[in-house]
């Protein structure tokens, strides 16, 4: 009996231990959402602000909340032509970014042929290449071949950029794709277009939405490459819009936060309704089976 007492109190202290860390592991996250977070509801109140409340109460809430700020910021920064720049060049070079990506991960994960090695090995150092080290080159040779100041010129750059991610992703996820699916589609006569295009894309879905978000955001939120292949009014993008915001004399930083506030909303929207999806992709491609 003291045997078999002394084993249930063994059991329901490490209960309570279980219970401890889960709860301590809960509030270490908790903390760590709220931190992640707070800079986002930082700058959303301060979108409200005049440039003097923005300076004597940076962390509380505005005395008067200034709702012309969005509106101003709107039409000041022309973000509307804008926003439709960056969605376009954006949309455009992540649907390129995952079919060609896509179909290069699917080959070099299924096919064995000679120069596969020295493929894998070129996509590897495109990873290694630092992005900003070839503005330069790229200016020039945008330039030689006319595409500067183009659309073209931030959509061509940006695939060639994320692609060797991409690939590497899709790499890894396709190779948790059981063979036997696929040899059982061509026994049913399947090719390997079909295969692809009615079996294997569907089942990648995760990984899909995995690469159009983090895509997504390097695109959105580029500067650089707008700002040196740019030159039109008409042609600028987002990032370039909230440039105008602020000068060599000063910054209204009422119109800035603003202005953030309005290109930071496209991202959250997508995330939030990619998250779930995204999530599976980030794991899936870890599983083999």
């Amino acid at each position: 009996m003291e045997m078999a007492a002394g084993g249930r109190r063994k059991t329901g202290e490490r209960g309570w231990a279980r219970k401890g860390l889960s709860g301590f592991g809960r509030l270490i996250l908790t903390a760590y959402a709220a931190l992640t977070l707070y800079p986002l509801y930082w700058l959303f109140i301060s979108a409200f602000k005049t440039n003097e409340d923005f300076f004597r109460h940076p962390y509380a809430l505005p005395h008067v909340w200034m709702k012309e700020n969005m509106v101003r910021a709107w039409e000041l920064g022309k973000m509307g032509r804008a926003m439709m720049n960056s969605g376009l060049v954006t949309v455009s070079a992540v649907i390129l970014t995952l079919l060609l990506g896509i179909l290069a991960g699917y080959v070099l994960s299924r096919f064995e042929f000679r120069l596969k090695k020295l493929v894998m090995g070129l996509f590897l150092i495109g990873m290694l290449i630092p992005i900003h080290s070839t503005l330069v080159p790229l200016f020039l040779m945008m330039k030689n071949i006319g595409l500067l100041d183009t659309y073209g010129a931030l959509i061509l750059p940006y695939t060639a950029f994320e692609l060797p991610i991409t690939v590497f992703l899709a790499i890894g996820f396709m190779a948790s794709i059981p063979r036997e699916i696929e040899e059982a589609a061509m026994i049913d006569g399947s090719g390997w277009w079909r295969i692809f295009g009615r079996i294997i894309f569907p089942l990648c879905t995760p990984i899909v939405a995995t690469i159009s978000i983090l895509a997504f955001l390097r695109f959105w939120n580029d500067f650089s490459f707008a700002l040196v292949f740019i030159n039109s009014q008409s042609l600028k993008t987002l990032p370039l819009s909230l440039s105008l915001f602020s000068d060599g004399f000063g910054t209204d930083y009422g119109l800035t936060m603003g202005a953030m506030a309005i290109a930071v909303i496209p991202t959250i929207v997508i995330y939030l309704i990619m998250q779930e999806r995204i999530m599976k992709g980030m794991v899936a491609g870890s599983i083999k089976g």
